[in-house]
């Protein structure tokens, strides 16, 4: 798939990943390309970028997490994030029906 066909989704991609708990970025990618069917495959400086700056928005929180000696950040929702996972699932149904009736229209 064209990663410019992830451009302006991303956010609610990965809002949605996150909604059943905390996870790692790159369990997050994991996450993504499996819910997906292999089909998107995003790289890591398209992720964590994006994963800072939706906790700046208050739509995360994250915390380190040690596996043996590695220390990595797990990202997870917060109430905020929600509410943005939610506005982001209602776009997404506006946009897709009005692309729908644009592609297959109703004769």
């Amino acid at each position: 798939m064209r990663a410019d066909a992830v451009r302006g989704h991303l956010d609610g991609l990965l809002l949605a990943v996150l909604e059943h708990g905390p996870l790692h970025g790159y369990a997050i990618i994991t996450a993504v390309q499996r819910r997906s069917g292999g089909a998107l495959e995003l790289r890591t400086g398209t992720i964590y970028p994006t994963l800072q700056r939706l906790e700046r928005l208050g739509y995360l929180r994250s915390s380190w997490d040690a596996v043996g000696e590695r220390r990595r950040r797990r990202y997870e929702l917060t109430d905020a994030g929600r509410r943005a996972l939610a506005e982001e699932r209602a776009a997404w149904r506006e946009f897709t029906a009005a692309i729908g009736s644009v592609l297959n229209p109703a004769t």
